[in-house]
């Protein structure tokens, strides 16, 4: 896995999320989760239904934030799991070794050892800088990157506030996966933000 990890805002006008992100998925994505933490359960299902079948058109895995009985409904291709939500293993042993999975792991090394052991797909570390979506105390360390790099062999994904600006110096720390949200959803040209991102992440693709 290696390329932009496209995570949805909480919208609620499904069809104006659904153009959006086709936009996206038709210019480049390696993931795409749907995050809607406002959403209620019927609208979670209207979406999160919509936009597997729209990653599947593009052939682009689909994964549900949080909720893995959602994922399971939906057929969705694997979940993201919080520090706050299930125990990773528990979770790996009720989806199968087949579906993605992957931790919140903050600024913490061993969290993301742990998260590896416990059969994470991958593992994501930050806030790096402010987020305009999700607060955060910005503490995470790039150098935390090098680190993983010597002893994690899963993905490693970076999070918070994220432009291709400032993605490309963790990139070069080491990492493979780069989610972002405000930076694409809310471009002015969403392929052209998301070409950025790619050429900064996978630049001899």
């Amino acid at each position: 896995m290696q390329g932009l990890y496209l995570v949805t805002p909480n919208w609620d006008d499904t069809e104006k999320l659904l153009e959006v992100t086709e936009q996206a998925l038709r210019a480049g994505v390696a993931l795409l989760q749907y995050r809607h933490k406002e959403a209620s359960p019927a609208l979670r299902r209207e979406q999160g239904g919509a936009l597997r079948e729209l990653c599947h058109k593009y052939s682009v895995p689909f994964l549900v934030n949080d909720h893995v009985a959602l994922c399971r409904e939906l057929g969705a291709d694997g979940v993201h799991l919080g520090g706050t939500d299930a125990p990773l293993a528990e979770v790996r042993a009720s989806l199968g070794p087949n579906k993605l999975i992957g931790a919140s792991c903050y600024g913490e090394l061993a969290r993301a050892q742990a998260a590896q052991a416990a059969g994470a797909s991958y593992v994501a570390f930050g806030g790096f800088y402010p987020s305009k979506v999700k607060q955060y105390a910005v503490t995470t360390q790039p150098a935390i990157l090098r680190h993983a790099r010597e002893v994690i062999e899963v993905p490693l994904c970076v999070i918070g506030g994220m432009t291709p600006h400032n993605a490309a110096p963790l990139v070069a720390e080491g990492a493979q996966l780069v989610a972002a949200i405000t930076s694409v959803y809310l471009a002015e040209d969403v392929g052209a933000a998301v070409r950025e991102f790619q050429s900064i992440i996978s630049p001899l693709a």
